[in-house]
């Protein structure tokens, strides 16, 4: 799977449960910088940078797609800069529980 494929993916994979009462903008800096709003139980990808966000994700395109389909932990990925993060650190970490990761995975 590749990068658009995943974005391309990421609305019907969000889990409700765990995306209720969640009002955020996920900033995905990549090859091909994307955010994700999610709100009211739903998620929408839009391409660009967000003027404002909860949380920015910088990671090459491959290791984003390993870890959103549950191939990469998040914290190795932090703990060997693979992943960097800025904004709301708390937050940052649920973002893997907020989608399913099998409707991720080719």
């Amino acid at each position: 799977m590749n990068l658009d494929d995943l974005f391309s993916r990421l609305p019907d994979a969000l889990n409700a449960t765990n995306a209720a009462g969640v009002n955020a903008t996920i900033q995905f800096n990549t090859s091909t910088p994307r955010y994700v709003t999610v709100k009211d139980g739903a998620a929408a990808v839009h391409e660009g940078t967000a003027s404002d966000y909860t949380v920015a994700v910088t990671m090459a395109d491959d290791d984003l797609v390993s870890m959103l389909s549950g191939q990469l932990d998040g914290m190795t990925a932090f703990m060997t800069g693979k992943l960097k993060i800025d904004g709301d650190l708390m937050f940052a970490q649920r973002i893997v529980t907020l989608f399913d990761a099998s409707k991720l995975r080719d």
